[in-house]
């Protein structure tokens, strides 16, 4: 493009230089110049063809130069198109140039918010974290709230116990704290606490000697019990643990029911196999088993030893030194057994409708079935065996069942007092 706009001025040139006529068709004079006039073959004509064919030299075919005046218009629109372009071009680079710094703006932008963007997700990433950390807390504070309220129950608990354990040693006679607190939890030759019982025969060392209902605080569990004390047979201070006469208590009961006791003790009762074992585990006691049949005649047996084991060990008898008016119906037979009631699956149990330490199953059964009269026969009844109460060396029989029975028990070092 630009060597055909110089190559059209230059033909331009020639013709204004060598006085190129303003209309040579209409005869016109020719301008005036100090060049010399030469024929068609001269100068000016070769410069003419010279420029005909340069202005048509880089023309695509059928555009080059008519005359000189055409060839001089077609330079003068070039060249305005020319300075056109040239303005357009620079107002485009101008734009670009505007264009790219708007763009470099744009991307600075987008790279300061992807930083935002990034400082945000990880703000909420440090929240997510803060906040499963505070509901770790709270699940962990929840969990010590409620062993906190449990050990705060357990406390409450275990304070009202002691209240009323105070409260009922209170109610004791001459029973103090201080005495209470300072007791030994064994007692081999039972030295007697003069101010707080721990059995019947310290109630009989306090100067009672009436049979009765009083508390004790046995040494072992240290919880208060209500007794029945016999401060008559063989001198007093014996501590009943059962007692039986008109069969206005049914004994065929449940373990749990052994374990805690029942009955009246104004009446006929059983002390409780627990109560049982927290008397006989301060020391050695004895034990006296009182018989009486319908024709009232009455027997007894004694046995220096007696204790039974606690609830995990089944309450397991242990029990010697036999004496007395009658012969050995329960040591010989049932010592070292486990205790055992009906539900417990025990088969003597259930055929003997009872709680006792059975082994195959009884040679005494003082727990039985309460018969009147004496004589019974389970063959009406459709009994499976003999259940009454029984004391099989007495009668020779497991037929005849007793009209009354006590169990109690005294430390075996117990001597009555002299009275004058």
């Amino acid at each position: 493009m630009e060597t055909r706009l110089w190559a059209l001025f230059w033909c331009a040139c020639v013709w204004v230089t060598h006085g190129v006529l303003q209309n040579g068709s209409n005869g016109h004079s020719l301008i005036q110049t100090d060049l010399p006039l030469h024929t068609p073959d001269s100068n000016q004509d070769q410069a003419r063809r010279r420029c005909r064919r340069r202005a048509s030299e880089h023309q695509l075919e059928g555009q080059g130069c008519a005359d000189a005046f055409r060839c001089w218009d077609q330079t003068s629109g070039w060249l305005q198109v020319t300075g056109n372009s040239r303005r357009q071009l620079t107002e485009v680079k101008e734009t670009v140039s505007q264009m790219q710094e708007g763009q470099r703006n744009h991307q600075h932008r987008i790279k300061q918010l992807a930083l935002q963007l990034e400082a945000k997700s990880q703000k909420e990433m440090s929240l997510e974290s803060q906040i499963q950390q505070l509901q770790q807390r709270y699940s962990e504070t929840n969990t010590l709230l409620q062993i906190h309220a449990s050990l705060i129950y357990d406390l409450q608990t275990q304070v009202h116990n002691l209240s009323t354990l105070l409260e009922q040693i209170r109610s004791n006679s001459n029973c103090s704290l201080h005495d209470r607190l300072t007791e030994q939890p064994k007692h081999p030759a039972l030295q007697y606490i003069r101010n707080c019982p721990i059995d019947c025969a310290s109630i009989y060392f306090n100067g009672v000697n009436r049979s009765g209902v009083y508390t004790i605080v046995p040494s072992i569990g240290g919880v208060p019990i209500r007794v029945y004390c016999d401060m008559d047979t063989a001198g007093g201070g014996w501590t009943v643990i059962q007692q039986r006469f008109d069969g206005t208590v049914d004994f065929n009961r449940g373990w749990s029911e052994y374990r805690e006791g029942f009955g009246e003790l104004s009446a006929e009762f059983w002390m409780g196999n627990d109560h049982i074992h927290a008397i006989t585990s301060q020391g050695e006691y004895s034990l006296r088993i009182d018989l009486e049949d319908w024709n009232n005649r009455r027997q007894f047996g004694h046995y220096k030893t007696f204790s039974i084991e606690d609830e995990s060990n089944h309450y397991r008898l242990h029990v010697g030194g036999f004496s007395g008016s009658v012969e050995d119906s329960f040591a010989w037979y049932h010592n070292k057994r486990s205790f055992s009631t009906p539900d417990t699956g025990n088969v003597c149990a259930k055929i003997s409708h009872g709680g006792w330490w059975y082994h195959q199953c009884f040679f005494s059964n003082l727990n039985g079935v309460y018969y009147k009269g004496g004589r019974y026969s389970g063959k009406g009844q459709k009994l499976l065996g003999p259940d009454g109460v029984v004391w099989y060396s007495w009668k020779n029989s497991d037929d005849y069942s007793l009209k009354k029975v006590s169990m109690k028990i005294r430390p075996r070092s117990f001597r009555p007092r002299h009275t004058p």
